[in-house]
Parts: structure tokens; C-alpha cells; sequence
């Protein structure tokens, strides 16, 4: 994509895709739990920044790439986006407000926030040494790999919330 108007056509696709997405835990994660849209969002995830590192390493192989390697790394972007949208991104905040204890809900939700743009801000500003470093198909995939620590420490560590109230959950937390 090099004209403006190509960048802002995928910049407005993207958008549309988080926002559809953004449905999908508003309406299930009461329905199916926060859990399951947690590890298929983090597997998603996993699979949509593997896909792009291959169609990377593969536009890597040619001087003008094929159409069809440009739309797989659209559409692994799109899934990305899609993935993140529909668990990660709005059910981790979900999810903190109901583990984190009623007397230190306020100040735990504050640090959770902080910490949560600290960390994309600290992405967003090695992004670019990382990938000149050990090249942009390899960001990915470490990227994946963190993502994979992501579903595992799901997985293995946060117990369903779904149906529970507050109180439970608290006594649930407060166990570990």
C-alpha cells in the first residue's frame, strides 16, 4: 500500500473489524464465560501473528510480492485485530474489575490501566529497533511466542468467573 488513500482504506477496514469484533464478548461472555473467549482469543492471536511472519519471510522472496502473500498479511492483520477484539483486549478488563477486591478495586483497576499502557507503550517504541534487529518476520513470531505464554498463563492460572458473584469470586481469589 503506498497511496494515501489505500492507507486510509485499510486504516478504515481495520477500524470496522475491531468494532464488529468488539461484539462478540458484549454479547457471549456471559453466555460462554470470560475463560473460553480468553484462550481462543490468545490462540487467535497466536495463529494471526504466526501467519503474518510467514507472509513476511514470504514478500521477502520477491521484488514486487504477489497479490496473494499482500492478502495474507491483510487478513492475518485483520485476524489479529478481529482475535484481540473479541476477548483480549475488552474481557482482561472485565475480568480484573471482578478479581480484584472491593476495597482495592479502585486502586488495583488504576495500576492495571497503567500498567496496560505502559507495556503497549513500551511495544510500540522498541517495535522498530526489535525488527531491525532480528527482522521483522522474527518480531512476529516472538510476538507469537509471548502471546503463547499469554494463553498458557490463562489457561493454567484464571479460573471462570461466569455466574459467580462478586463475594464468590473474591473467596476464589483469596484462596491462592
Amino acid at each position: 500500500m503506498t497511496t494515501t488513500k489505500e492507507l486510509l482504506g485499510a486504516t478504515i477496514i481495520v477500524g470496522l473489524t475491531k468494532t464488529a469484533l468488539i461484539l462478540v464478548p458484549m454479547f457471549l461472555s456471559d453466555r460462554v464465560g470470560r475463560r473460553p473467549l480468553l484462550l481462543s482469543s490468545t490462540a487467535g492471536m497466536a495463529g494471526s501473528l504466526i501467519m503474518l511472519g510467514l507472509g513476511l519471510q514470504m514478500v521477502d522472496d520477491f521484488v514486487i510480492a504477489p497479490t496473494w502473500i499482500v492478502a495474507v498479511c491483510i487478513m492475518a492483520v485483520l485476524s489479529y485485530v478481529g482475535f484481540f477484539s473479541a476477548g483480549l483486549g475488552p474481557v482482561t478488563m472485565a475480568y480484573s474489575s471482578e478479581t480484584i477486591p472491593l476495597k482495592l478495586r479502585a486502586q488495583g483497576m488504576g495500576l492495571a490501566i497503567a500498567v496496560n499502557r505502559l507495556v503497549c507503550g513500551v511495544v510500540a517504541m522498541t517495535f522498530i529497533s526489535i525488527y531491525e534487529e532480528i527482522s521483522i518476520p522474527c518480531t512476529f513470531y516472538m510476538y507469537a511466542v509471548i502471546i503463547g505464554f499469554t494463553f498458557v498463563f490463562v489457561y493454567f492460572c484464571l479460573p471462570e468467573t461466569r455466574g459467580k458473584s462478586l463475594e464468590e469470586i473474591e473467596v476464589l481469589f483469596g484462596k491462592k
